[in-house]
């Protein structure tokens, strides 16, 4: 049987059967998937689960062996380079033609060890912030990983949930959708049990949820009919993949690659067509030619990108901050400014009921049954209101002398949470509506003061909000509550929300965190700024800026932004300090006019309504205790909600940059000039300076302590500000240290041949042991902008270095010298390469200090001002 429905469940969108499955009757479909309204069995579920596989479409594919493996091998120069190495097979050239590829497999090998590796680290570390489900099993609730859903399971959602199946909806109550995902639809829609046409479009199926969309409000039981592979989403998930623009980091690379692209095919093609006009060998020529793109290639920065970022990943979660997108730890190291709540990130987040209040401000035991009524009751969004409710002093056991009847759920509109219960002595029903103060005002007509009802007048509404701002500027957050009673025989819909009495008032206290105001300090030493973005109202939101010592002076409300012109917000933004009482929708606006004024903005947030503010910021940053859907939007995680930990993960940010860019000024300096040397020099020397096979084991040694690079320490100058890609600043760096490094490849050059009179291979052993261990001590130079003496390196890169320098020095005597052509040298010679890579160590050093000290250094040692769009908006 269950064999037969997993091919049901491969149809396009029938479960075997004439009719589309959202066309057929609820109980039908239950019994074709052969479930119960109580749900699957837990063994039940995992023989569906081997069945029809994990619920899961993604990734999957870019993390096995094969695949990583395969892309090692997508170089053209590294394919172009096996073929032309078959070709001088081909012509009797075995020997030569073994070393090649051996060295260029061997290179291939090394790259794929250390990004499969990377890639398996960064996918453990996701495991831990997993996406869960809420499914009935063996007859009662549990929460489940959400990868394995199977068809079958009924699925509970409520408020904040990211849906990760397709199925048809059993049960609703103001049930309410977000498909832009989908549809592109800006508006959530109503979901509820029923039949859609059997012809009927995604965004016309009410009865039909899809995988990837999101529950904005209400609850629902979920019948699942398709996962993983099989739903709607999955179908366009590729295309949703390319949508995602590129980072700033990724672009850089980008432009990196394009300019050292340029930079190879011009010399390439310049040397073939200068050894074939010499009347040199074809195939030593193309060889040779090749050979030289690969030494020019950074043919390991993929790798070295992959192994960097992956152990910054490891290093940020041992701190408490899990990277869902690798290349996000970048951005993170490059915010200049951060967005976010108050509450729970500058507060302690532990709310406490401080009060309930009546009209008159007196303590009420009434008004604190019908609040903890209210919040015990109510089964959609979960909040720290209901909770601290539950848990505060003046709460009564009184839930056993009422019972629920209705409720109509927490929304960002009204911003009202009504239930209806029924007092079991009298039978009477009774409204019980909370929420935030002038919301509640807005459906009230009466008061109960303690003179009994009483019609609202100006009087008391100014009592009410005097009230509220008093409370409010000594840091409580205030709700309204009101009450309204119904006849036993009326259900609760919205409209009955008017001809409220509004009954007294609910104190929460949430207190800054003790150590906040060091915290923000150490932000600001870091260059990053605070913008506080708050639903709470204006007096709350200062009296917590001006106790922890954050800027206060220029506030704009949410009435104020939604009267403001985008020019008018783009003005303000950056000189405004709270943002308060703002509306969900207005937090991504918020967010691209700060990002408009040249700033790398990062968004912390964990609600229902933070999802689009986090796509829009720079670098999203989420809690592991968020709504599914604001989990999914971020790029970050923290598993704890503390800015101090944020403040560690943009040192480790900026830490992985740094390394990152250690490689490239690698690559840009010694190899580069190496490589232009080499060729110049092949076009005035009867002889090649080395050859195909040589400068491949050039490279391929020179590359091993590149490998430890992620390791390596960081100077405290690098991360104290925010750093940006500038692909000026590689290009001014490589051309002055290139020069510097071919300045001493010539003047081995001369002293080779008109000092030492060197024959063609003693010329190539002793070039080769020169430019190898140039390649390596640079690394030392260049990895600082100190003094190299007064910066140490990481253990790891250091040994690598010596080790690979001791193998240098020894080529000429290894017992696989003979195959690259390599003879024993003079001591003289030795001695005179020693001197000259002593000299350029030297010159490089003085260089770096003049380069460092001067205006070269401007672009990566001062915050980018980057051209409005610049931003990355996902």
């Amino acid at each position: 049987m269950l064999f037969k429905q997993a091919q049901h469940y491969g149809s396009p969108d029938r479960l075997g059967v004439a009719d589309p499955y959202w066309s057929r009757p609820a109980d039908k479909l239950i019994s074709e998937l052969a479930t119960t309204a109580k749900g699957l069995s837990t063994i039940e579920a995992g023989k569906r689960l081997t069945a029809v596989g994990p619920n899961s479409f993604t990734e999957a594919s870019n993390t096995t062996a094969i695949a990583t493996l395969a892309r090692q091998f997508r170089s053209p120069l590294v394919l172009i380079l096996v073929f032309a190495a078959g070709v001088s097979a081909a012509l009797g050239e075995a020997h030569e033609s073994i070393i090649i590829t051996t060295i260029v497999l061997a290179s291939c090998l090394l790259s794929f060890t250390q990004e499969y590796g990377a890639s398996k680290a960064v996918q453990a570390l996701k495991e831990v912030v997993a996406r869960k489900a809420t499914v009935m099993r063996d007859g009662a609730e549990l929460s489940v990983l959400a990868n394995d859903l199977v068809p079958g399971d009924i699925l509970h959602l409520s408020a904040g949930s990211l849906i990760p199946a397709d199925g048809i909806v059993l049960e609703a109550r103001d049930f309410n959708v977000s498909e832009s995902a989908l549809t592109g639809e800006t508006f959530p829609v109503v979901k509820s049990p029923g039949l859609s046409g059997a012809g009927a479009g995604l965004a016309s199926r009410n009865n039909n949820v899809f995988t990837g969309t999101s529950v904005r409000s209400g609850t629902a039981t979920v019948l699942v009919v398709k996962t993983g592979g099989k739903t709607e989403f999955a179908s366009i998930a590729a295309v949703i993949e390319r949508q995602i623009p590129e980072t700033e980091f990724a672009r850089g690379i980008r432009r990196f690659g394009y300019l050292m692209t340029e930079i190879m095919l011009a010399i390439v093609i310049l040397v073939l067509f200068a050894n074939l006009l010499l009347h040199r060998p074809l195939i030593d020529s193309l060889l040779f030619s090749l050979a030289l793109a690969v030494g020019l290639t950074p043919e390991l920065l993929p790798a070295i990108i992959s192994v960097t970022l992956a152990r910054g990943a490891r290093a940020m979660a041992k701190a408490g901050v899990v990277v869902r997108r690798l290349d996000a730890i970048e951005n993170l190291g490059s915010m200049d400014l951060l967005c976010t709540d108050k509450t729970g990130t500058l507060t302690e987040g532990v709310i406490h009921l401080d009060g309930c209040l009546d009209v008159e401000g007196k303590e009420s035991l009434q008004v604190a049954i019908w609040a903890q009524l209210n919040a015990a009751l109510q089964t959609g969004l979960r909040n720290p209101l209901d909770e601290a409710i539950a848990n505060a002093e003046c709460a009564t056991d009184c839930l056993s002398r009422y019972s629920k009847v209705d409720e109509i759920p927490y929304d960002f509109i009204r911003k009202r949470l009504s239930v209806i219960v029924r007092e079991l002595e009298t039978n009477e029903n009774l409204v019980i509506c909370k929420g935030a103060v002038q919301n509640i005002l807005e459906v009230c007509t009466s008061v109960l003061a303690s003179k009994g009802l009483q019609p609202i007048d100006t009087s008391i509404r100014t009592d009410i909000e005097t009230r509220f701002k008093t409370w409010s500027g000594q840091g409580y957050r205030v709700l309204g509550l009101a009450i309204r009673r119904l006849s036993p025989d009326r259900t609760l819909k919205r409209q009955d929300e008017t001809d409220l009495c509004f009954a007294g008032f609910l104190l929460f206290l949430d207190p800054p965190k003790q150590d906040m105001a060091q915290t923000l300090a150490s932000l600001a030493e870091r260059g990053i700024g605070i913008k506080v973005i708050t639903g709470d109202n204006r007096y709350v939101a200062a009296h917590l800026a001006e106790t922890i010592g954050l800027d206060h002076k220029n506030i704009i409300t949410g009435q104020e932004l939604a009267r403001m012109t985008k020019s008018a917000l783009f003005a303000l933004a950056s000189k405004t300090d709270l943002f308060v009482e703002i509306d969900p929708n207005q937090k991504e606006r918020i967010v691209e006019a700060l990002q408009h004024r040249g700033h790398i903005v990062g968004y912390l947030g964990d609600g229902i309504n933070d999802a689009p503010a986090l796509h829009a910021a720079d670098v999203g940053i989420s809690v592991s205790s968020a709504v599914d859907v604001a989990r999914e939007a971020a790029d970050i995680i923290l598993l704890k909600r503390d800015l101090g930990v944020l403040g560690r993960g943009v040192d480790d940010g900026r830490k992985t940059f740094a390394n990152t860019m250690k490689y490239i000024s690698i690559t840009t300096s010694a190899n580069f000039g190496n490589m232009v040397s080499m060729a110049l020099a092949s076009l005035f020397m009867p002889f090649l300076p080395l050859l195909a096979k040589q400068i491949l084991l050039n490279n391929f040694l020179s590359d091993l302590p590149s490998l430890a690079i992620s390791t390596d320490n960081v100077d405290q100058d690098q991360t104290t500000k925010p750093r940006h890609w500038d692909i000026a600043f590689i290009r001014r760096f490589m051309l002055i240290f290139g020069l510097v490094s071919s300045f001493f490849d010539f003047v081995t050059f001369g002293f080779l041949i008109l000092v030492a009179h060197a024959s063609a291979q003693t010329f190539q052993t002793a070039w080769f042991i020169e430019s190898l261990i140039t390649e390596l001590t640079i690394v030392l130079i260049v990895r600082t902008r100190m003094p190299f003496w007064q910066s140490r390196p990481s253990a790891l890169l250091l040994w690598l270095t010596a080790g690979t320098f001791l193998v240098a020095i020894a080529t000429p005597i290894l017992p696989y010298a003979a195959w690259f052509g390599f003879v024993p040298l003079p001591l003289p010679i030795m001695a005179g390469l020693f001197f000259i890579t002593i000299m350029y160590l030297i010159a490089s050093e003085a260089t770096k200090h003049w380069f460092f000290s001067g205006t070269h250094s401007r672009s990566l040692t001062m915050t980018a001002k980057m051209h409005p769009g610049q931003h990355r908006v996902r």
